[in-house]
């Protein structure tokens, strides 16, 4: 038994079941970041276990492009493949980034509001999150566009006391 024959299918298989339950959640919305993450990763194992399989039965495979069916299946799946990066439709956002790109490009006073501070209390969680925001700068502003900052400072502002 060769090298790749050992590995080929078990990484198909288990990829596949790691893709199969994570995806489900997904659907489901069930799914958390890890999932989501685990997803993903499975999903470039998947890619690199079914190449090898692939390449182990590239003769078995050709018969399938003979068959009606087989054909009007793998079709259907080049199809479906090709529409997922068209732009077709554009692009939609979850409302929730909406939401949070615009706390992030409001105004320091309205950003206070938001998080039911007040101006000092505020800009001490900031400070203390590594963000020096400016009279009426924004948070955006503030961190240079970078969104691990921003979260940081949201986490602060939006997670600090029991009212909040």
């Amino acid at each position: 038994m060769s090298t790749l024959r050992k590995w080929a299918t078990p990484l198909t298989v288990g990829s596949f079941l790691v893709m199969g339950v994570t995806g489900t959640l997904m659907f489901f919305h069930l799914n958390t970041m890890v999932g989501k993450v685990i997803h993903e990763w499975a999903g470039w194992l998947m890619l690199v276990g079914v190449g090898a399989h692939i390449v182990l039965n590239w003769r078995a495979l050709t018969t399938y492009f003979k068959r009606p069916l087989a054909q009007w299946i793998m079709g259907v799946g080049a199809a479906l493949t090709i529409a997922t990066v068209l732009p077709i439709g554009g692009a939609v956002e979850p409302p929730v980034r909406s939401m949070v790109m615009a706390v992030a490009q409001a105004d320091e006073a309205t950003l206070m509001a938001l998080s039911g501070h007040d101006l000092q209390e505020g800009r001490a969680l900031l400070s203390g999150a590594g963000v020096d925001l400016q009279p009426g700068q924004s948070l955006a502003a503030a961190t240079d566009g970078d969104f691990g900052l921003q979260s940081a400072a949201m986490s602060a502002l939006f997670t600090s006391g029991d009212d909040h």
